[in-house]
């Protein structure tokens, strides 16, 4: 993969996994817990995937390839960064909102 291929997968994946994880939210907010959580699982497996090819350069540079460092490519691991970010706060926040709806009463999908 050239350094653009890798690039643009980082921030597809890192896209993807950002907006999974505030769907997982929206769905939280609604009490539908079952679905936030399908929402924060596609987010990691989304991460996952985006790490596959961050780690790959990693071993590829510890190796001696050395990769250009780019605008593009610290665009690309800003995005991840904030993705991975994101879904954590969401996590955190998702678990707060089953604490208001058992706190209301209210019933919701666990």
């Amino acid at each position: 993969m050239d350094l653009e291929q890798i690039v643009f997968t980082i921030i597809s994946h890192a896209g993807n996994a950002r907006s999974n994880s505030f769907e997982a939210l929206k769905y939280a907010r609604e009490g539908n817990f079952e679905e936030a959580e399908k929402c924060l699982e596609k987010a990691s497996e989304e991460l996952l995937e985006a790490h596959h090819v961050q780690t790959d350069m990693i071993h590829k540079e510890a190796a001696g390839e050395k990769q250009e460092i780019t605008l593009l490519l610290v665009h690309a691991e800003d995005h991840l960064m904030n993705a991975i970010l994101a879904k954590e706060l969401i996590t955190e926040m998702i678990e707060l909102y089953k604490i208001i709806y058992q706190t209301k009463g209210a019933t919701y999908n666990v």
